[in-house]
């Protein structure tokens, strides 16, 4: 398989300065807000964007090296298989977090309920589409019983 490469298109951030101590998940950053820095040679590219009320950002967990295909979760006691968790360390690092749209202003959008550490860098952005995004679902796996508890968790070294 060939290598992919991703140039970031800005940085993201946020009152966050290490993955120590921060909300695991949107859930639990509720209120929290933070900025877009989008590259201005992107700038034409957010025209429009402003009539969304919710965007999706994908960006690389840049803090985190190497990776594990079994991992201790911060919602269990237990080992998990990687893919079934949310773990920022990953064969392929990506993120990704639904956040609230505040503002765009020329290449700089003001989100809230960032649950990112400052500096990240930015890969994408799209739009929260309800019709498109949400699905009915049958079962959660291992995180029925515990996503409930993600708003409250914080995260702590193990995945640096």
């Amino acid at each position: 398989m060939k290598d992919v490469t991703f140039t970031p298109i800005g940085k993201i951030h946020s009152p966050f300065q290490n993955i120590e101590d921060m909300p695991i998940q949107p859930v639990g950053a509720k209120g929290v807000q933070g900025t877009l820095e989008v590259d201005e040679q992107y700038t034409d590219g957010l025209k429009d964007l402003e009539g969304f009320s919710h965007i999706i950002l994908l960006y690389h967990f840049h803090l985190s090296e190497g990776f594990s295909l079994s991992v201790k979760p911060f919602l269990d006691d237990e080992e998990k298989g990687l893919f079934s968790t949310r773990a920022p360390k990953r064969p392929g690092p990506i993120g990704l977090s639904v956040v609230k749209l505040i503002d765009v202003d020329e290449n700089i959008l003001r989100i809230e309920d960032v649950d990112v550490v400052d500096g990240t860098p930015l890969l994408d952005i799209k739009p929260y589409v309800p019709e498109f995004d949400i699905r009915e679902v049958e079962n959660c796996g291992w995180l029925e019983k515990e996503a409930e508890r993600a708003e409250e968790k914080r995260s702590d070294e193990r995945f640096r």
